[in-house]
């Protein structure tokens, strides 16, 4: 039975069309990587947070571009190796190659969910939601924040089968989780809904790699871009896989899990200052 709303309630979030949702006023994530890699699904407002990170961090667009690559060769990389289901959290907006187009170039059966807060994302979701005839996608309006909402989502109940292996997806999304969201305990919650075999594969920003000057301005320049993010070491880092068993190479920076390139030809480790790994569930 639904239940109907009190009179003059007002929708939540979730429930109002995705434009009434944008404050073009206020950066957001998403649409600040879009400006980073050369997207035009920004406003004003996030090309100046991503300018206030820019000037302490210049590489900050080498790295999301690092980052990209991460995502497409790991992605390809498990679809080789078996993985036929993904729940990808912080989605972002659509760039191409989309995750779901380069696991089903490798297995058309792929399926994969798409998570993401930001109303723009919602609106680009038709280009996340083209699937080979064999596979499917799906996307759902949720926040990491919340992962009850997530896995109850009957879209990503559709289409994912929760009784077999799942990749978990938490690209470049965690530094964005303050301690106070309890990071730890949300990706705890999201592994314990998966079962033995499901794969877990994260991105962290990081300031371990990067010169000690640059490391010293790297809080206060999220600050002043008012996006802040939780820049974590390596064992704050390897925290996120408790329980879990790394698969090779284990932690490393973002350029150097299982390269296409060679070594002459990486990006330097500070110009993409991030951690990469990705574990198995027992």
């Amino acid at each position: 039975m639904t239940e109907t709303p009190t009179p003059g309630t007002p929708p939540r979030p979730e429930e109002r069309p995705p434009s009434s949702r944008i404050d073009p006023s206020v950066p957001h994530a998403a649409r600040r990587y879009d400006y980073w890699l050369g997207g035009k699904d920004n406003f004003a407002a996030d090309r100046a947070s991503g300018d206030a990170v820019a000037a302490a961090y210049p590489s900050i667009r080498t790295t999301v571009i690092e980052n990209r690559k991460f995502m497409q060769r790991v992605t390809r990389h498990l679809a080789r190796s078996g993985v036929r289901q993904f729940l990808d959290i912080g989605t972002g907006i659509p760039t191409s190659p989309n995750m779901h187009e380069i696991a089903q170039a490798v297995a058309p059966e792929s399926r994969v969910v798409y998570v993401d807060n930001d109303p723009i994302v919602l609106a680009h979701a038709r280009a996340l939601l083209t699937s080979s005839p064999q596979g499917a996608t799906a996307y759902v309006d949720a926040d990491l924040r919340d992962p009850e909402r997530i896995l109850a989502d009957p879209e990503l109940r559709a289409t994912l089968d929760l009784d077999r292996p799942v990749a978990l997806m938490l690209i470049a999304i965690l530094h964005f989780l303050p301690d106070g969201d309890d990071p730890y305990g949300v990706t705890r919650r999201l592994v314990d809904a998966l079962p033995s075999g499901s794969h877990v594969v994260i991105s962290h920003a990081t300031t371990d790699l990067v010169p000690r000057q640059i490391a010293a301005t790297a809080a206060p320049s999220t600050r002043s871009s008012m996006i802040d993010m939780a820049f974590r070491g390596r064992d704050q880092f390897a925290a996120f896989f408790d329980g879990l068993e790394l698969l090779e190479p284990g932690i490393t920076p973002v350029t150097e899990w299982l390269p296409d390139d060679a070594p002459e030809q990486r990006t330097p480790v500070a110009q993409a200052s991030m951690y990469a790994a990705v574990a198995r569930k027992p």
